[in-house]
């Protein structure tokens, strides 16, 4: 995953409209960022910054939080 991973999740039946949106980046020192942000699609979402000192840790991370979502129903 080189780009922003979006997801999304929408249900009409439950007037349901989300978003979540994951992307690592590299930080001034040496390490990386994984940058979330999730809320309403339409509306400014709540971000999230997790710092990680490899990118391995941090694709790790990624990995997690995706297959997390995927669990919950995003797509």
């Amino acid at each position: 995953m080189n780009g922003p991973v979006i997801l999304r999740r929408i249900d009409p039946e439950q007037n349901m409209a989300r978003f979540y949106r994951m992307q690592l980046q590299p930080t001034l020192f040496g390490g990386i960022t994984l940058v979330r942000e999730w809320g309403r699609i339409g509306q400014a979402g709540t971000c999230r910054y997790d710092h990680y000192r490899t990118a391995d840790a941090a694709r790790s991370a990624l990995y997690a939080v995706h297959e997390s979502k995927l669990g919950r129903g995003y797509k």
